[in-house]
């Protein structure tokens, strides 16, 4: 059973987050969380409306999104849990996308990628291959929002409203053939648009990443469109990225151009280049430590609350059948 920090009781439920508006307004912001009379968060308060006063482009839905009235899509019942969301302006400014930026502050730098039209290819070992924009894939299976948690191998984390489609519909429309175990991701190279690239350019890139079929096909594993009731921002990994939630972040590859579906496991892209610290499984687990993380505990992002990581980030109950010893 999923378990989380107890909130004291100036925290907001999911559905009552704070409004955009709100929150651009420092004291009616404070007033709402309760905090009017509190120095609580005073300081990380004012950087991040700072931040907030200073809003460009990139903020803004992608070019080529898919329509807005797909947001805010339906909440999935079974992953509406009643945690507190983190801060949008906060997930939105602290980032990793080493496409665009080797700090936090991705959002500074995508203003110049574009991210439609965005074919992406399927194919490799299947009955069906395709080839297909993502706001076609959008449009053909429907989108759902689900609030999951995102833990990164660097010890933090974020609960975010991911809004997408279960990655199980697509491949059983593709139709995998027998032969075909595992699934390879690949993201965009394009060097002129993507500052990160340029300033490393020894990295393998483009970006890489894989996962076994089975886990795949897991009802958990999502191909997300959206976040916080809109079209992904280009800093999330717009148009379409991939949301594995018992798994550390960076197996979550962002914006997705490839989906090839093969005999045997893949090289990833941080296993390339350091296969002791990121092994191709992944999965967050308290008790194996990253030679510079311990991975015991973990920070939230927009409170600094420190907590226990959960064994598969807490989705146990979802996934861990698939690692069971025979």
């Amino acid at each position: 059973m999923v378990t989380h920090i107890i909130r004291p009781d100036w925290h907001l439920p999911a559905r009552l987050v704070t409004p955009e508006a709100v929150f651009l307004n420092r004291r009616g912001f404070l007033r709402e969380m309760g905090l009017a009379s509190v120095g609580l968060l005073g300081a990380r308060l004012v950087s991040i409306a700072q931040a907030a006063s200073a809003e460009t482009t990139n903020s803004a839905p992608p070019t080529g999104a898919p329509p807005s009235n797909k947001y805010p899509a339906p909440r999935n019942p079974e992953f509406n849990p009643n945690w507190t969301l983190t801060n949008e302006k906060v997930a939105g400014r602290y980032n990793n996308f080493y496409e665009f930026s080797l700090s936090k502050d991705v959002y500074r730098y995508v203003d110049k990628f574009v991210t439609a039209p965005w074919p992406i290819q399927i194919g490799g070992l299947v009955e069906r291959p395709m080839t297909m924009d993502a706001m076609e894939l959008a449009a053909t299976f429907g989108l759902e929002e689900r609030i999951y948690r995102l833990r990164c191998v660097e010890a933090w984390t974020m609960i975010v409203p991911w809004t997408g489609f279960q990655f199980s519909r697509l491949i059983e429309k593709v139709t995998p053939k027998p032969e075909a175990k595992f699934v390879r991701f690949e993201t965009f190279n394009r060097p002129e648009q993507s500052p990160g690239m340029r300033s490393a350019p020894n990295y393998p890139w483009p970006y890489f990443e894989g996962l076994r079929l089975d886990e795949a096909m897991n009802p958990l594993t999502l191909l997300a469109t959206g976040v916080y009731g809109k079209p992904l921002p280009k800093q999330h990994g717009a148009p379409i990225r991939l949301v594995v939630p018992w798994k550390y972040g960076y197996k979550s590859i962002k914006s997705i151009v490839k989906i090839e579906f093969i005999a045997g496991q893949p090289k990833t892209f941080w296993e390339t280049l350091q296969p002791e610290e990121y092994p191709f499984e992944s999965n967050v687990n308290p008790s194996v430590p990253h030679p510079r993380w311990s991975q015991a505990t973990e920070r939230l992002i927009d409170t600094g609350d420190r907590v226990k990581t959960q064994l598969y980030n807490g989705y146990g109950k979802h996934v861990a059948r698939l690692y069971a010893k025979s």
